[in-house]
């Protein structure tokens, strides 16, 4: 795998060109013709897309405009919920309500299939479409039934990648598809946009997982394609089928980039043959000349099956490499721990060795990854005829969709797979975010699924739990099955695929799935249960701000995970107050303390009562701070919390991250930087400051507070930086933070306090 330092030219799509001194001239010299930078530039599939759905007239400052819209279950109602806060009288397009998520129904009592309720009645009452539990994965769905060649879809969940169908899918925060159910536009700088050149063939064991783990090993560290467009290209992607292609697409979002697309060809248009949709077929190449900010070549006849260690998909190895270097991997993994769980437990996977052997617990075969056909039809014939054992080895695997599933039984496949001992389930996002398959204690999980971050298979650390998730392909999940837990290649196993044509039966979804076609009904009642709330009040972003530093988190990378907890918790996302109560539980468990009670000073503010009364702490901060600033008062002063983390927002595209600090008192964070766009946008749009601060010794720590000074006008004057006094040994120390780029609209909705009172005007 290689990576350029320089941006590429692509000529005819098969000619690298680097971008030299004398890269004009070689162009020339092959096509006849000179091509401009900026001309070739514009001869991406990605630009080409952006043009077409761009209303700004700037293609420097694109404001999107999107085909369909998709949600699950643990998003759509807080989205549905903000939408009508603002305004909402019906979808105007199309928009998919799943329920892959919170499908189980068991946890909570009544609350999940509340959900789904509400859900349907707004499908019904606004004119959308309904997807009921267990009939699909959101983006199997979405890729069965809503992508199209030269459209953009826009998902609130950070996997919404379909460019393998050559369709631009975005994974964002709920509020951007609020936006978007308002007529609003998906504001955002042109993107840079990457080549990913493939050559080669997949090796025989060799699956699509194999080929993510191995780009995203060698660009989530180096930030090379962060908020940037992957446009695959290449001879290499002949030699995939779209099944294929699709799992190496779906984990691009693992990489941190923005977007996904792939140039598509007959087999492409065969795959929508199949699914009753040719018409949805467009052929997408890159022009004759064609530059790209960044280049990676990979040779696929070079990537060997892969594992991706505890706790990060980017921890990646060879499987050959880790059983031929075992304990030396095992103990990095021992110390990532220490890192990632904060020595809350203690760590080993050194006890899962026997022989010289590593042995795993669990194989988990499941969800938008590895949950397609493809997948565990080559799972069942490494399987055929072998057993799973009978002792602590498990195995289950979740088809993506009924569809995919009804296949599977036909081509028997599916039974294939059962008189193994190992499982089938039905369609469910679960072992993805901790809803399924949780390992015992001190397991060890494998799993062809989306992420592996701390604590994501359910384990819970405040409960001195620990299990933890290596990924992997669905072939050596199953070679490992086949050999009772003993990690193997799926290189290692004498096989012979059969690759059977898939059917796709659409009467499964015209039997169960509501779809309004776009009808809404405005007399239609909304179904809520008692635990659907709406979101409480904010407050505008008063002139001067007191924040204080409720928690500090110094690991390299912060999930969403982290911030928010998935598994359980995700039952109480339609509940703002109710989910609240878990934000950062498995990372700094008196987090929600600390927030609600620098709360009461601004909740006295609100109610025209002295903040001091309150929060008697204050007193001597604005004591202090009035020694400088006398007019600093309770009618000019708002009063929040904060937190600092180097780099948080890894993963999930999960508003609540943001959102669940914000109805806790939450009115900024600080960071070195934000790890992906989405998680700061969710910050802006629930009106919080996404501050900067440089790398290095903080002028604060935990506990402190900051002031910040006119920060209103900041926001309004567009300043570029902002002035702040830690208030701390009975002096006011000034250091400056900045805010990033920030649209206009961005600037209104922190000034109005958050989305929205943007809307209510």
């Amino acid at each position: 795998m290689k990576l350029y330092e320089n941006g590429v030219y692509l000529v005819n799509g098969s000619s690298i060109v680097e971008d030299t001194a004398d890269a004009a001239a070689k162009i020339s010299s092959m096509t006849g013709k000179s091509a401009s930078k900026e001309d070739a530039k514009k001869g991406t599939m990605a630009y080409g897309i952006l043009e077409s759905h761009n209303t700004s007239g700037n293609m420097d400052k694109l404001q999107i405009k999107f085909d369909k819209l998709t949600s699950h279950d643990i998003t759509f109602v807080g989205i549905i919920q903000t939408a009508r806060a603002s305004g909402l009288e019906k979808f105007p397009i199309p928009y998919v309500l799943t329920n892959c998520h919170n499908s189980l129904c068991a946890v909570g009592g009544t609350i999940n299939e509340d959900d789904h309720m509400f859900g349907l009645s707004c499908a019904k009452k606004y004119g959308g479409i309904y997807v009921p539990p267990h009939q699909a994965v959101i983006h199997q769905f979405a890729r069965e039934m809503l992508a199209g060649g030269g459209k953009m879809i826009l998902g609130s969940d950070s996997h919404t990648r379909y460019g393998a169908l050559g369709t631009m899918a975005m994974g964002e925060g709920g509020p951007e598809l609020v936006k978007q159910l308002l007529n609003k536009t998906y504001d955002i700088p042109m993107p840079g946009v990457v080549g990913i050149y493939f050559t080669g063939s997949p090796r025989k064991g060799v699956g699509p997982q194999d080929v993510a783990l191995a780009i995203i090993g060698a660009v989530f560290g180096n930030g090379y394609v962060k908020n940037k467009v992957m446009e695959f290209v290449g001879p290499g992607i002949d030699n995939m089928s779209v099944d294929f292609r699709i799992g190496v697409d779906v984990m691009t979002t693992e990489t941190t980039c923005l977007s996904s697309i792939w140039r598509t060809d007959n087999k492409v248009a065969e795959w929508y043959d199949i699914h009753g949709r040719k018409e949805d077929y467009k052929e997408l190449n890159p022009a004759d000349v064609t530059y790209y900010d960044g280049f990676i070549e990979i040779n696929l006849d070079e990537i060997k099956p892969m594992i991706a260690m505890p706790f990060h998909p980017s921890n990646v190895y060879t499987i050959d490499e880790l059983n031929a270097n075992l304990m030396d991997i095992l103990d990095d993994c021992e110390k990532r721990a220490k890192v990632s769980l904060d020595g809350a437990v203690e760590f080993t996977l050194k006890d899962k060795v026997r022989n010289g052997k590593l042995y795993v617990d669990q194989g988990i075969i499941a969800g938008c990854a590895g949950g397609g056909f493809e997948n565990i039809c080559d799972a069942a014939d490494i399987l055929r005829g072998k057993s799973i054992g009978a002792d602590e080895f498990t195995l289950s695997v979740y088809p993506a969709s009924m569809p995919v599933y009804m296949e599977l039984v036909r081509n028997g496949a599916a039974a294939d797979i059962m008189a193994t001992g190992a499982i089938m389930k039905t369609a469910f996002c679960g072992p993805c975010f901790g809803a399924g398959d949780t390992p015992g204690n001190n397991g060890f999980s494998i799993r062809h699924s989306t992420r592996n971050f701390p604590n994501r298979e359910g384990s819970k650390l405040q409960s001195g739990q620990i299990a933890s998730v290596a990924l992997m392909d669905a072939r050596s999940i199953a070679a490992t099955a086949a050999n009772k837990g003993f990690l193997t290649s799926a290189e290692n196993m004498d096989v012979e695929y059969k690759h059977p044509k898939y059917f796709f039966d659409s009467s499964i979804y015209a039997n169960r799935v509501f779809d309004s076609k776009g009808v809404a009904d405005p007399d239609s009642e909304i179904k809520f249960g008692p635990n659907i709330k709406d979101w409480p009040a904010m407050s505008a972003l008063p002139q001067n701000m007191a924040i204080k530093v409720v928690s500090e988190i110094h690991d390299p990378v912060t999930t969403t995970d982290e911030l928010i907890p998935s598994g359980e918790t995700s039952s109480y996302r339609s509940n703002p107050l109710g989910l609240a109560e878990f934000t950062l539980s498995r990372k700094d468990p008196a987090y929600v303390g600390r927030a609600k009670e620098v709360q009461k000073g601004q909740k006295a503010i609100e109610a025209g009562e002295n903040p001091v009364d309150a929060l008697p702490e204050f007193k001597d901060v604005l004591s202090k701070i009035n020694e400088s600033f006398p007019e600093v008062n309770a009618s000019n002063l708002g009063i929040g919390s904060t937190i600092f983390a180097v780099k948080p927002g890894d993963g999930s595209a999960r508003e609540q991250a943001a959102s669940c600090q914000k109805v806790l008192g939450g009115w900024a964070n600080i960071a070195n930087e934000y790890a992906t766009k989405r998680y700061r946008s969710n910050l802006i749009n629930w009106g919080m400051l996404p501050l900067l601060t440089p790398s290095g010794d903080l002028p604060f720590e935990l506990g402190d507070w900051i002031f910040l000074k006119d920060v209103k006008d900041v926001i309004e004057k567009k300043l570029p930086e902002v002035t702040a006094y830690v208030v701390k040994d009975g002096k006011l120390n000034e250091f400056k933070m900045t805010l990033g780029d920030l649209t206009d609209d961005e600037r209104t909705i922190i000034l109005k306090g958050c989305l929205i009172n943007y809307y209510k005007g």
